[in-house]
């Protein structure tokens, strides 16, 4: 299970969508976030659910593992969906004492589940076609105006770049030592919910004791090469805006626009 999620990897690729500088997929990601969340309606959403699976396609990545992705998060969407059905106006279509599953409540959880899929697949697309060292120069760019205020802008970037590529390799430790209790005989699978956390505690022990040695490993490795992160640094690859960065934003703005014309045209349903 561990082994499937892709949360965090780097796929390289010569892909349009690989090309753009990393602080404008970052920007173009957070506007993308915001103008998911003011969809108002199902055309508007519609609209930015299409310009995100066209970004998607245009990645050049296999569409599986997009959905792959979703697997972290599909607890919480089901979750999510579930409890809309009780919100909402409408006809009645099911109903129990105080609770009661509405069209309008229906209509909301389509609407919710639509919307968090989308959001997840699309922050994908960044950490799958930016590689680390490009995203920490992005971050600690784009935060640069945080330094008047004094704050340690390289080592935040750098922290958040780490954290969010440890992902993917502590999700493949786990697997290595579930399957490695698993073949000692552990249960793991069985009994109530109580019984089932206390079975994951010979994993989550060693999965904390690995974590540790790998962050000194990589503590020492940065000290060993006098890596010293700061003004003065210099980049062996420097970050240019070019024509795709352009194009990106332009048709990005005419997307967003849309949605905003939109949410006027056809009002709002939640």
């Amino acid at each position: 299970m561990a082994r499937e999620i892709t949360l965090g990897q780097f796929l390289p690729g010569n892909s349009f969508i690989h090309k753009m500088d990393a602080r404008s997929k970052i920007i173009l990601l957070i506007a993308t976030i915001v103008f998911i969340f003011l969809c108002r309606n199902f055309v508007s959403l519609l609209l930015i659910s299409l310009f995100s699976l066209l970004v998607i396609f245009m990645t050049k990545i296999s569409f599986m593992k997009y959905l792959k992705s979703l697997k972290v998060i599909l607890f919480i969407v089901i979750l999510t969906g579930i409890l809309n059905l009780f919100y909402g106006t409408g006809d009645i279509i099911w109903q129990w004492w105080e609770l009661k599953i509405t069209t309008g409540g229906i209509i909301n959880a389509v609407f919710v589940i639509v919307r968090i899929a989308i959001l997840m697949m699309i922050s994908a697309v960044l950490t799958y076609t930016t590689s680390p060292t490009d995203l920490t120069d992005a971050l600690e760019r784009l935060m640069k105006p945080l330094q008047f205020f004094h704050v340690k802008v390289h080592e935040i970037a750098m922290m958040m770049t780490i954290a969010l590529r440890f992902i993917p390799v502590l999700l493949d430790e786990t697997d290595k030592i579930t399957n490695a209790q698993k073949a000692r005989g552990a249960d793991m699978e069985s009994g109530n919910i109580i019984q089932r956390v206390k079975a994951l505690i010979p994993v989550l022990i060693p999965l904390f004791v690995s974590s540790f040695r790998r962050a000194n490993d990589l503590a020492m490795a940065m000290e060993c090469r006098c890596y010293n992160g700061g003004k003065n640094r210099t980049r062996m690859k420097v970050l240019h805006f070019t024509g795709v960065d352009i194009a990106a934003a332009i048709v990005s703005t005419i997307i967003f626009a849309g949605v905003i014309y939109c949410n006027i045209r056809f009002g709002s349903i939640i």
